[in-house]
């Protein structure tokens, strides 16, 4: 059925089979075909995202945030070099970029999901 499909697609559009996707819009597929798990994954964005930023020697991993954390006054840069340093980094634009990868693949990361046949 596959090959009918694809056959039917050739003749209808001009495109190339260059088999089983690995990437799509920047998102890494992944599969475990043994265990029947296929993923997506944005590990290669948010690299990208933390080096725009110049934040790329940034701790990476899981870090859950607390629910009800109150930013405050308190937590901002209080000296001059702290200060300068800040007025380099959008932080609205970063937060949005990092909001993208959650949004699309899910907090952590990854999403991963078993498949049927």
């Amino acid at each position: 059925m596959l090959s009918s499909v694809k056959l039917w697609l050739t003749k209808s559009f001009s495109m190339k089979d260059f088999g089983e996707a690995s990437y799509i819009l920047g998102i890494k597929i992944y599969r475990d075909r043994s265990q029947r798990i296929i993923g997506l994954s944005q590990s290669l964005y948010i690299d990208k995202v933390l080096k725009r930023f110049h934040m790329e020697q940034s701790k990476k991993g899981l870090l859950p945030v607390r629910h009800g954390l109150h930013l405050s006054k308190n937590m901002c840069p209080k000296t001059p070099e702290e200060i300068q340093q800040m007025s380099k980094i959008p932080y609205a634009s970063g937060i949005g970029s990092l909001m993208y990868a959650m949004v699309c693949t899910r907090p952590g990361y990854r999403l991963c999901c078993k498949y049927n046949e």
